[in-house]
């Protein structure tokens, strides 16, 4: 059983959106944008505190990545909110995407992905063209990475599509 996939479709039924601003919204988050950070740095956190939850986006980034930072960030309260409870500050940080270097973060990128795009959009887009993955990746409005993790939980469910990159990727990654 995919937890990710489950999880998000369950979302996208509860909240009725794809998109993670509306989320976040739905989900009576606090949102900020904090120009406090470089666009090489801190690109968001996810905290709960008594009060409640909170989501922070580095404002310097570009508005696409914004948002894939606003639905990995509404992930992390989904998906790991014991965790970020347990944690000493009560927050998950992340200054880096798109990494398979953990548990937290390969299911957060994997709840997003299969959070943003149905499985039907994707195998409308394949089976109606003849492009390649990154012509596939720019039709669905999704970083190419994204969705690598998106053919990936295809794959693991047994639907007809190939997965033709490493899911190790991390271009995002400040250099």
């Amino acid at each position: 059983m995919d937890y990710t996939y489950h999880a998000a479709q369950e979302t996208v039924e509860k909240y009725g959106t794809r998109d993670p601003y509306e989320l976040l919204d739905a989900m009576g988050v606090d949102l900020h944008f904090s120009d406090n950070y470089e666009p090489d740095g801190l690109k968001g956190f996810a905290a709960i505190q008594k009060n409640g939850m909170y989501v922070v986006i580095n404002a310097k980034l570009d508005e696409h990545e914004r948002r894939i930072v606003a639905g990995h960030e509404g992930s992390h309260l989904i998906c790991h909110r014991q965790e970020i409870l347990k944690s000493p500050a009560r927050a998950l940080r992340d200054f880096t995407m798109y990494t398979n270097n953990g548990r937290l973060e390969y299911e957060a990128n994997r709840f997003l992905a299969n959070f943003l795009i149905s499985d039907e959009m994707v195998l409308d887009v394949v089976s109606s063209s003849e492009s390649d993955f990154l012509s596939t990746a720019s039709v669905l409005c999704l970083p190419p990475e994204l969705l690598a993790f998106k053919l990936y939980s295809m794959m693991h469910r047994g639907l007809p599509v190939r997965n033709p990159v490493d899911l190790k990727s991390d271009f995002l990654r400040s250099t």
